[in-house]
């Protein structure tokens, strides 16, 4: 009797497993494990995307993008440039919203869910939205302050479209790194605070010494979610500034799709997709490890 009961709830358990773990386990499967290992094959094949045949190439993808693709490594330059921005910014305005709002003010939740509120518009949708405002409200503005800043011409410029993507993705990003910030700080204790403040500590000491260790695990979460996120941009590259001016504000995702379908190398492509996949998990295990060594652990 011992032995079936355990075994029913072995088995029980076992079925807890498959029905709530595998839809989810198949879905990674067939969308994203199997896909992966078809791109690793063919970033050694000269295959077209199109055509059944194809030819074993070996190493010469990489050969060639590593020597002789200048505008894959602009892009890529591009995109490090233009992730590092954002992973500052929107860090750094998620946490002064969050440190703000974490106080006893009116209508704290409220604010709190306006902040957020940009995080939801998709990113094709926040493209072409914010591609209105600048293109049509920012010269307005520019106009009634006199401000040139507002009334350049901003997605004819490397420089002007860079920074257009870096607003508007840090507009994008902050309200999500609030609510991560909001919750780390809302599970420090409180009695380290009023420890510190008894002491004589003033509340630059105790943000800098123990809300700021105290919240490294929050910390750690949001540089790598901002980070990764910038790094993988795609759509509001392509609905934003679509690469212009002359392809110089193109993300490296934009040149790996230009590379395998509109140009037809998917071969090539994939080399160029695993590249960035190589680059965004070595900078992310940097990360990680650099940012994970200073949490306290309590």
């Amino acid at each position: 009797m011992y032995l079936t009961a355990k075994k029913e709830k072995t088995l029980k358990r076992i079925m807890n497993y498959v029905v709530f773990m595998g839809p989810a386990v198949l879905l990674f499967v067939v969308i994203g494990l199997i896909p992966f290992f078809y791109e690793i094959w063919y970033s050694f094949t000269n295959w077209d995307g199109i055509h059944a045949n194809y030819q074993f190439v070996g190493l010469k993808n990489y050969m060639d993008v590593l020597t002789n693709d200048p505008k894959y490594w602009h892009a890529m330059w591009f995109t490090i440039k233009f992730a590092f921005c954002v992973l500052v910014f929107s860090n750094l305005l998620g946490f002064i919203w969050a440190y703000g709002l974490s106080k006893a003010i009116p209508f704290r939740n409220v604010m709190r869910a306006g902040f957020y509120i940009p995080r939801i518009v998709g990113g094709v949708v926040l493209g072409f939205l914010w591609r209105f405002i600048i293109t049509e409200l920012f010269p307005v503005i520019g106009e009634a302050t006199g401000i040139g800043w507002f009334s350049q011409s901003w997605f004819q410029t490397e420089a002007s479209s860079f920074w257009a993507m870096v607003i508007v993705m840090t507009w994008s990003m902050a309200g999500y790194m609030m609510i991560i910030y909001v919750a780390g700080l809302t599970s420090i204790s409180s009695d380290y605070v009023e420890a510190a403040t008894i002491d004589g500590a003033k509340s630059s000491h105790i943000l800098r010494y123990i809300i700021l260790p105290l919240l490294m695990p929050s910390i750690t979460q949001c540089l790598f979610l901002s980070m990764v996120n910038s790094l993988k941009v795609y759509d509001l590259n392509i609905s934003l500034t679509n690469g212009n001016p002359f392809r110089l504000s193109e993300a490296v995702t934009m040149n790996v799709y230009q590379t395998a379908f509109s140009s037809n190398l998917m071969g090539y492509g994939s080399a160029k997709a695993l590249l960035l996949v190589l680059v965004i998990a070595g900078v992310s295990l940097i990360q990680v490890a650099i940012t994970s060594s200073k949490e306290v652990e309590l």
